[in-house]
């Protein structure tokens, strides 16, 4: 899409509410009995829930992937703890009602020559069914084809909502 083409999408900016990726936050932890307890505990009493987790440990140090229901907020609470951070940009993509919803995706980003890089489940069912997240090394690319075939992306906005079915 080129500038000025009407065409396209109306997305406001690319961390707006309205660009239909969602972010991870990627914490650096040391592998110490309660490090992860004192992450989560830092969310308590705030509005910001923890919509999906992924853990990836090693001997001395893990790192921890978070997506939040308010993920501004998160970001904040997490700088202010002095933690490490990574924001990436990821998408979410419901899942078809198919046998094998995984392979759907998987075949739709093969055609298109987009390599996922990291998947995990997400915690709740935003619009009342399953969803995963999904970092690949073509966000845009990976959109067009996944919206093309008329899956059904995930926004921030959706993992903020409180009517999802949890």
């Amino acid at each position: 899409m080129s500038i000025g083409d009407e065409t396209g999408t109306d997305y406001s900016t690319m961390r707006g509410r309205n660009y239909p990726s969602i972010r991870q936050f990627t914490v650096f932890l040391e592998n110490r009995v309660g490090q992860l307890r004192e992450v989560v505990r830092r969310f308590e009493g705030s509005k910001v829930r923890i919509v999906a987790l992924s853990i990836v440990d090693s001997a001395e140090c893990a790192f921890v992937r978070f997506l939040l229901s308010h993920p501004e907020q998160g970001r904040e609470i997490l700088e202010r703890a002095g933690l490490p951070l990574i924001e990436s940009d990821l998408i979410g993509v419901e899942l078809p009602d198919d046998p094998q919803p995984l392979l759907k995706i998987c075949t739709a980003l093969l055609q298109a020559e987009v390599n996922i890089i990291q998947a995990y489940p997400l915690l709740l069912r935003p619009h009342g069914k399953p969803a995963v997240a999904i970092m690949v090394d073509n966000i845009e690319m990976a959109m067009e084809t996944l919206a093309a075939r008329d899956f059904t992306m995930i926004t921030e906005g959706d993992l903020s909502s409180d009517e999802h079915d949890e």
